[in-house]
């Protein structure tokens, strides 16, 4: 076994560092740190938790997936996917499970990293990424919907439909200015990259979600101060501001606890390594970089351990601040960390001002988060696919926007081992070989014995190709029967077979079985050194015979001939 390879990109991109290095890395980090505070405000607040926790998260598991991460150029902190896991979570174990959950998780992360499952991207199917991340899209915009329009309800549903049948009857409710100042964040954030700045390159580089909270704010209080409107509702009526960082504190852990958060923490982990690791692959195609995908994992885990310490939620990589570091110049871990620095001192110091940001602007934000993750091309392209591909794809969206992530992935990674299982079972061919064998087609006929081969009486050769695993010994009574007279001989080929599993051993184990009680004897032929060896330590060379395994056709007749005459 490989011995973990534990090698951070901070490590090897420090040695040759420079000024002008550094000097990019700077101004990639301010910006990215600016882009962060309203993205984490707003994932915060949509998880279920208070605004500063978000802004906590950024910073502690920002900084960590920099110093220790796999990647120079990736971006850590809370992003939308994790959203739903994390209300969910709360709704039923609370804050202190969403810590233990989020504890679990980093220990899972960094147990992948060890065991070298970095590659764990790689084998989750297609049609299941773009199904729950579509999925999250359409619930976190479900979600945004009472204060983007400033509903007056007393509660929201927490299941789907029953959140849009509570909606529709709410809708006579609507608050006409919160309902301005959401649709106008929304706008504002589209449409800011389209205004022509000129030469402002620095002002084009802040992010519309920003431009559209400062924009909101100063407009929520004016309106207040001079049109006497107070029904926009701000962060401040929901919750208290604090701009004091958190003393760390480890929660009590119990083995009851611990088995009830499994299969949360277990989600939080899978999509925090799909995310990250998916994220990493993005900027290496940017950069022309090569990130270390077992190291990454491992940072992602170590950052998933700290965040909940002091009072964070789960985090990963996020794809969208970590194009905006490399569009930004940004090419070192250097610059994730001034990014952390930055939200520090905006958090230390600017803190309370966040009590003043509408609901409907951060709700405005999501909205425009949520469209961004949807994927809506993607889904549709996939719709043109194989039906199992379409199949998986839409079960896996519809469970996750009715029940959640958790059984979304579940079931979606079942339903998708079992169309591949059907898909790979189809693949192997079991045909019966009538009359003769042509030497031209066939590579196992001995070299010199050109004439075609004459199948004699008494005898059926039937040949499999392809693997030689579950459904294809079902095929064998299938062609079987299409038979007349029972044989004395019965020659199966397995020169294409490159491997057989504990099944097709059991398969073949029933049909030599049954054939001997038919007074039937089976030879095979043409089995390559692997299945023979699989096949010797079963034991199924016992039942069959040494005689009866034989490495060619040639052989096999002769054995045939043998068996019939005697």
């Amino acid at each position: 076994m490989k011995t973990f390879d534990f090698k951070p990109q901070l490590a090897s991109t420090i040695r040759n560092y420079n000024r002008q290095t550094f000097m990019k890395d700077l101004m990639a980090g301010v910006i990215v740190g600016i882009v962060a505070l309203p993205l984490a405000i707003a994932f915060g607040i949509a998880s279920g938790v208070s605004p500063e926790k978000g802004i906590i998260t950024a910073i502690v598991a920002g900084l960590i997936i920099s110093i220790f991460g796999g990647s120079k150029v990736q971006i850590g902190g809370p992003t939308g996917a994790f959203i739903v896991i994390i209300y969910g979570i709360i709704q039923q174990y609370g804050i202190e499970g969403l810590t233990i959950a989020t504890l679990m998780a980093g220990v899972f992360l960094i147990l992948l990293g060890v065991l070298h499952l970095g590659t764990i991207i790689k084998y989750i199917p297609y049609p299941i990424v773009v199904g729950f991340t579509s999925g999250i899209a359409v619930t976190i915009f479900t979600t945004q919907v009472k204060d983007l329009l400033g509903l007056s309800m007393e509660s929201v549903p927490s299941d789907f439909i029953e959140k849009w049948i509570a909606y529709a009857q709410s809708m006579q409710n609507i608050d006409c200015w919160s309902a301005a100042v959401g649709i106008g964040s929304v706008i504002l954030i589209c449409l800011w990259p389209l205004i022509p700045m000129g030469k402002i390159r620095t002002l084009k580089a802040l992010p519309g979600s920003l431009i559209a909270i400062i924009v909101m704010t100063i407009a929520a209080l004016l309106l207040k101060q001079y049109a006497g409107v107070t029904s926009i509702e701000t962060i401040g009526d929901r919750f208290s501001i604090s701009n004091v960082l958190p003393d760390a504190q480890v929660p009590q852990l119990t083995w009851e606890t611990i088995k009830g958060l499994v299969a949360p923490a277990l989600t939080i982990a899978i999509l925090g390594a799909i995310e990250s690791l998916l994220s990493a692959t993005v900027a290496d195609g940017v950069t022309g970089d090569h990130h270390n995908s077992n190291t990454e994992l491992v940072a992602q885990g170590l950052a998933n351990l700290a965040s909940p310490i002091f009072g964070g939620i789960p985090a990963t990589g996020a794809i969208a601040r970590t194009m905006t570091n490399i569009n930004n110049g940004g090419r070192t871990p250097i610059a994730g960390i001034i990014h952390a620095a930055v939200l520090l001192l905006i958090f230390l110091f600017l803190m309370p001002l966040a009590q003043y940001i509408p609901m409907a602007c951060l709700a405005g934000v999501l909205v425009v988060v949520s469209y961004g993750m949807c994927g809506w091309r993607s889904f549709k392209a996939l719709l043109r696919n194989p039906k199992s591909d379409v199949t998986v794809l839409i079960m896996t969206f519809l469970l996750t926007i009715i029940f959640d992530l958790t059984v979304a992935i579940e079931v979606g990674l079942i339903a998708a081992c079992l169309l591949f299982m059907r898909r790979m079972a189809e693949t192997t061919e079991v045909k019966a070989i009538l009359d003769e064998i042509d030497p031209n087609e066939d590579a196992d006929i001995q070299a010199g014995n050109l004439e075609h081969l004459t199948i004699p009486k008494g005898v059926e050769v039937y040949e499999i190709n392809g693997p030689y695993f579950f459904g294809a010994g079902n095929r064998f009574e299938e062609i079987m029967a299409g038979f007349g007279e029972r044989p004395k001989v019965r020659i199966i080929r397995m020169r294409k077979v490159p491997f057989v599993d504990s099944t097709g051993i059991h398969n073949l184990t029933n049909l030599c079985t049954m054939s001997r009680k038919e007074g039937i004897e089976v030879v095979l032929s043409g089995v390559n050194p692997r299945v023979e060896a699989v096949l010797t330590k079963s034991g199924f060379n016992n039942l069959l015979g040494e005689k009866n395994i034989c490495n060619h056709i040639n052989l096999a007749l002769e054995r045939a001939e043998e068996i019939i005459n005697a």
